[in-house]
């Protein structure tokens, strides 16, 4: 169960594999994510006829890239982006609200085992709450991974 939402498929126009600012190769995101997190005035300028992709580069304000080098950046979006913004209080799972900080607190495992039952019941909505377009618990685990090795001093 490495993913709990499934791709559209796409007639549009494809977007170009590379983010235009740094280069990085981005991956697809549904239209529908966009749709969903852009501010109004940043959905306003959406060209819903391209498909997107997203740069997880920390260090790159683009958040997502289209075949006409549209680019929409980090304050383009409704909620702050995992991958872009280190901040304890930063959704990890922005379907149940599993922030950075909660994650992170080695008294807190159950976590894990939440968010995995949500989604056997199949209640998460990645592709329209998390700016990645796809399922958290790849980003969950490594957060949680990064707490053990600050709790073993490694």
């Amino acid at each position: 169960m490495s993913d709990c939402c499934t791709d559209q498929p796409t007639t549009a126009t494809q977007s170009p594999q590379h983010c235009p600012r740094n280069r990085a190769k981005g991956k697809p995101v549904p239209l529908i994510t966009l749709k969903s997190l852009l501010v109004p005035s940043a959905l306003a300028q959406l060209n819903a006829q391209q498909s997107y992709r997203f740069c997880a580069s920390p260090d790159c304000p683009v958040v997502y890239f289209g075949a006409d080098g549209q680019t929409f950046e980090t304050d383009r979006l409704k909620v702050p982006v995992f991958a872009k913004d280190p901040g304890p209080e930063v959704p990890v799972c922005y379907c149940f609200d599993w922030r950075r900080q909660q994650l992170r607190n080695p008294t807190n495992r159950r976590a894990l085992d939440d968010i995995t039952a949500h989604i056997q019941a199949q209640r998460c909505g990645c592709e329209v709450n998390n700016p990645q377009g796809r399922c958290c618990l790849a980003n969950v685990r490594s957060t949680m991974a990064v707490s053990s090795e600050m709790d073993s001093g490694s």
